[in-house]
């Protein structure tokens, strides 16, 4: 993709300004507005085009970074409108910080759309439909109890073969709505462990202790994914570690953070912190990519809070990815093949492990220590899957192109597994492999150690 000259700012800004609807004149309140400061920062090169996913697809200036910047600078200048044609350019961003990474100026865009989501909803009147969707998501997403009050219905649903007959008529993009038939597109096989939490509280090393963990279970992952932290616990354990997992434990916050739901990110951030407070651990452990990132920047979300703020820090400083972790204190438990024939994997970068943590050397090293395993590398390897925590339903049409060109990629590569370390990705990357009726098998890192150590083939 060609990087395209300098915007005219004034342009944007009259096109934009004659665009909107009159009878939304709102600002950005006094509230923490995206600095200006850090706005000046950017000296619109063009460089975060090529790699920003919502450029790619839609191809607007104003759903790039640089134009959305151009905007929240309008918007502080009071020249442009918050609006609902303004509005819906920071709602079509993905949050996966690719542009951080490609910036050779530094800008810190990733605290720049964090203050506008902020702001836009706060001060940004939705349509109702619009409105109610997110009231039902944060309602219900970051509380595993309240999920799992929708999943007798949802398992009747998936059983009776209901789910198998209405996907194959096309029946629910037809009648129902776009964000509720995107949600229903991602839902995964549900299983009984999703109806309750089967993790002891404290379980113990195998063999010499190394090191005392705590382990955050996630708040969707254990109701739709809780393989994947059974297995988490067995790698663990086997490789010396004692895992404790606080039972209060709830949501740490990461999808309320990426929507600007600041009084829900602070509530579920301060839980967080009480209940792995004064546990004697030497880290704190997460297997979802997303969650990790806003764990560590907790320091960050919480420092204008005199009671939790230096707790943040320190908390923050023990959180580690679970394969970080790994990687750097060494496995000890023997590893078996999983497969007798050489076995060929396509690690996905979660954006939030490669962008926001900058971790990506990590997971492959594990994977390569698992005897036949071949690593291969896709085209565009660090293009978002387009689950984006719940971009994929808030903005289906966009979320499902990326969707298509991830799978496309991950599976030219020829691998027979794909490695993905982060829920949404392995929901939105399962539901485009099913659609393009591709055969590959899609696991978490830790359930290819955890089969790898128990000497468990995958086929």
């Amino acid at each position: 993709m060609q990087v395209s000259d300098k915007p005219n700012s004034e342009n944007i800004a009259a096109n934009l300004t004659n665009s909107s609807n009159s009878i939304f004149s709102e600002t950005f309140d006094s509230k923490n507005p995206p600095s200006p400061e850090l706005i000046d920062a950017c000296v619109h090169c063009g460089f975060c085009l090529s790699t920003c996913p919502s450029y790619r697809v839609i191809g607007k200036e104003t759903d790039s970074p640089r134009g959305r910047i151009y905007l929240m600078d309008g918007i502080n200048e009071g020249d442009i409108p918050l609006s609902p044609a303004i509005a819906q350019h920071f709602d079509t961003c993905l949050g996966c910080l690719a542009c951080v990474t490609t910036c050779p100026s530094g800008v810190q865009y990733d605290q720049l759309i964090e203050a506008t989501r902020a702001q836009v909803d706060r001060n940004h009147r939705r349509s109702l439909p619009e409105k109610l969707l997110r009231q039902f998501i944060f309602a219900t997403f970051p509380y595993p109890n309240r999920l799992r009050i929708l999943l007798a219905p949802l398992l009747a649903y998936q059983k009776l073969g209901l789910q198998k007959l209405l996907r194959s008529t096309g029946w629910l993009e037809k009648f129902l709505p776009e964000q509720v038939a995107a949600m229903e597109s991602v839902l995964p096989e549900l299983t009984a462990d999703a109806f309750k939490d089967n993790l002891p509280e404290i379980i113990p090393a195998k063999g010499e202790k190394r090191y005392r963990v705590g382990m955050i279970l996630g708040c969707v992952q254990r109701v739709f994914l809780p393989e994947v932290n059974n297995a988490t616990v067995r790698v663990l354990t086997a490789n010396g570690c004692e895992v404790v997992i606080p039972k209060l434990q709830g949501c740490c916050g990461a999808l309320s953070h990426h929507q600007g739901q600041e009084t829900q990110t602070l509530e579920l951030a301060k839980q967080t912190i009480d209940v792995f407070a004064d546990l004697n651990l030497d880290a704190v452990l997460i297997n979802a990519s997303g969650c990790g990132h806003t764990l560590k920047e907790y320091g960050h979300i919480l420092k204008d809070d005199p009671h939790y703020a230096e707790k943040a820090k320190a908390f923050s400083s023990q959180v580690k990815d679970v394969q970080e972790f790994l990687d750097n204190v060494g496995l000890t438990a023997k590893l078996s093949p999983l497969q007798d024939a050489p076995l060929a994997i396509a690690y996905q970068d979660a954006c939030h492990m490669l962008h926001g943590q900058k971790i990506s050397l990590e997971p492959r090293r594990l994977l390569r220590q698992i005897p036949n395993v071949q690593l291969r590398e896709s085209i565009d390897a660090s293009l978002c899957c387009g689950s984006a925590g719940i971009y994929n339903i808030l903005q289906p049409e966009v979320g499902h192109e990326l969707g298509e060109m991830k799978v496309t990629n991950l599976t030219d590569t020829g691998a027979e597994v794909i490695a993905s370390a982060n829920v949404g990705c392995i929901t939105q990357i399962r539901k485009h492999l099913k659609l393009q009726n591709k055969n590959v098998l899609l696991m978490h890192p830790m359930e290819l150690l955890d089969h790898s150590i128990r000497g468990k083939k995958i086929r």
